[in-house]
């Protein structure tokens, strides 16, 4: 009997039952299902929520090449020479501008076209490498990391990259590399995450040569100031009522419109606007990636640039940590440092564990798209978004939290008055819309568990589907029925990481042990769920959320030990430095436990029902 996560997946994919939804969640079920990932999704991630974690896919830590290592640091030199001459983050927010001169040199430098391929003008550096500059911009300056991010994680480039045609690399991607900011519109007024309801449309005139695109887009970061934007249109025909197209429009077209410049709390600087598009005629040649096919462009770009974020979140949380420390360190209260003070010491050691295990994700990510530019990562990085921005959010609270009044003041006025000008106010305000960025961490739950039931509703969705003949039914009951009368009870040996830990320093090999053991228990608590509510689980979403927290803890935990080891593993780091470094990853495993913990609690005290009921009422 086939037991394994890659095995149990056929080819088609498995119908849901859509018959108590109405149109419009039938027709936004139908999109999301049409645009999703066709690939099996076999990376370890998958694996810890189906109870079988392939750690070599983990272990060794995959490690750049000296070279290419090299070319990070040169660049990396680069743009922290321009930040530290050109750059003031405190006055790009008070000013709500970036200078003319900051963009000038940072074109100069090639921060525009990080990723882009020499041969069209840009560095062609890695992703671990775009990774390691955004996690520099997220340390110094939220605008700027902002700005580079939307340009090239989900503005034109990363989609000229992975579905535009030769023609239309050759003639925007070197546009790209020198400087012209490109932006990504997708989310309009009415219609947020649910692209079912988009307004915006374009309509193929009689010569077939043309689309005339209109509709208008909200919240358009770096709208306000491209020279081209990818653009999600509605291009509806009678077999596809629903059908998306992505676009690439040049902002000097008749028709282009900026209509308002968003402010927000934090990011100032942020050139995020109302862009409206009246009778803009698009040449048919500028469609990225097939019409029909804009909902898959817009998924896998933000899939791949997703990762971008909590690279951002990881500088942010090194920068907090450096803040607090020093801190800890000069503030004294009742005869002592503050770090000496147990509820203080208890904050920065979560911090440091917190922050090296964010890292871990941001490099493994980044690794696999370095491997293969088309790997499949969408829920790797979900949950490196979700779970970096999340407790970089803490982070920043806790550092507000230490510094008291001086988190609460302005690095203006502390420096006016004399005191160390720490940005920690400027830090706090910039980095609070991190959860909500590309995907809130409700969506970020809510995608996760549908990747992670992926194998076991292509296994049993159909035996619970009432759409479905009763012959279909009967024979995707036995089927599933017979994978898993073998599977379940797998899930209770106590079975532990295999060789792969082996790898690993002696005192955190049962650390992998321990993660082998909790995704089986992970994935029978999910088994039973799902046999438990049938079809209604999908609408149980705290429920689901805490099965995605468990997991996201697990894969998490991994990366940390597997970074770590590759840490381990440089001949030059010191023996006491190898110490400190297996404490902290130690102490992380501890924390990791205590969260899944709780996690399990609240699947246990159940307050779905109740919660539901009186948000009603309220």
């Amino acid at each position: 009997m086939k037991t394994t996560l890659e095995e149990s997946k056929p080819e088609a994919r498995t119908h849901i039952d859509t018959s108590r939804m109405n149109a419009g969640q039938r027709a936004a079920l139908e999109m999301a299902e049409a645009a999703r990932d066709e690939r099996r999704n076999t990376g370890i991630a998958a694996g810890i929520f189906f109870g079988e974690p392939d750690f070599d896919k983990l272990l060794p830590f995959p490690k750049q090449s000296g070279e290419v290592h090299d070319q990070g640091d040169a660049f990396l030199h680069r743009l922290e020479s321009v930040l530290d001459r050109y750059a003031d983050p405190d006055e790009i927010d008070a000013t709500g501008e970036i200078p003319e001169v900051l963009l000038s040199e940072l074109a100069r430098i090639g921060a525009f076209g990080i990723k882009i391929p020499v041969r069209y003008g840009g560095l062609g550096l890695s992703q671990t490498n775009y990774s390691r500059a955004a996690m520099l911009l997220g340390s110094r300056c939220g605008n700027l990391a902002a700005l580079l991010s939307a340009h090239q994680s989900i503005g034109a480039p990363q989609p000229l990259i992975l579905f535009g045609t030769e023609e239309q690399k050759a003639k925007y991607l070197p546009r790209c590399a020198k400087g012209e900011i490109s932006a990504f519109a997708l989310t309009e007024n009415e219609v947020g995450s649910d692209p079912a309801r988009m307004k915006t449309e374009a309509k193929l005139d009689e010569d077939g040569a043309n689309y005339v695109l209109n509709g208008e887009k909200l919240w358009c970061t770096n709208g306000t100031k491209a020279g081209m934007i990818v653009v999600m249109a509605k291009t509806p025909t009678a077999a596809k009522p629903h059908a998306t197209t992505a676009f690439l429009v040049e902002t000097s077209w008749p028709g282009v419109e900026v209509m308002h410049r968003c402010r927000f709390m934090g990011l100032k600087a942020l050139y995020n606007g109302v862009i409206r598009f009246e009778n803009v005629v698009v040449p048919a040649e500028n469609v990225l990636g097939g019409v029909g096919r804009g909902l898959k462009v817009a998924l896998t770009t933000l899939n791949t640039g997703r990762i971008t974020l909590p690279a951002a979140c990881t500088g942010l949380s090194q920068r907090c940590l450096e803040i607090s420390s020093r801190w800890a360190r000069s503030r004294e209260q009742w005869g002592q440092p503050i770090g000496r003070h147990a509820a203080i010491a208890d904050k920065l050691s979560r911090m440091a564990a917190d922050t090296l295990a964010m890292e871990s994700i941001v490099r493994y990510v980044s690794a696999m798209v370095d491997r293969d530019k088309h790997a499949d990562v969408r829920l790797e990085a979900a949950i490196g978004k979700l779970w970096g921005s999340e407790k970089s959010w803490r982070i920043m609270d806790d550092t507000m939290q230490m510094r008291g009044g001086r988190g609460f003041e302005t690095a203006a006025s502390l420096k006016a008055r004399g005191d160390v000008p720490e940005p920690v106010e400027r830090l706090f305000r910039d980095s609070r819309i991190n959860t909500i960025f590309e995907g809130s961490s409700e969506i970020m739950r809510l995608f996760i568990a549908r990747e992670a039931l992926e194998p076991h509703l292509n296994l049993g969705g159909d035996a619970v589907n009432p759409t479905l003949p009763w012959k279909v039914r009967a024979k995707a009951a036995m089927r599933a029925a017979g994978f898993y009368a073998t599977w379940y009870p797998l899930k209770w040996l106590p079975l532990g990481a295999g060789d792969a830990k082996d790898l690993l320093h002696p005192a955190l090999q049962f650390e992998l042990d321990a993660i082998a053991r909790q995704s089986r228990v992970l994935a029978r608590r999910l088994f039973l769920a799902m046999a438990l509510n049938g079809p209604k689980l999908e609408k149980r979403q705290v429920l689901l959320g805490h099965f995605v927290d468990v997991g996201a803890e697990l894969f998490v935990w991994g990366c940390t030990l597997a970074h770590a080891q590759s840490k381990v593993n440089d001949s030059s780091m010191p023996e006491v430095e190898i110490d400190k470094l297996v404490r902290l990853v130690r102490f992380f495993g501890k924390m990791t436990r205590e969260r899944i913990a709780s996690s399990y609690r609240h699947l246990k005290e159940n307050l779905d029902a109740e919660s539901w009921q009186v948000a009603q009422e309220v």
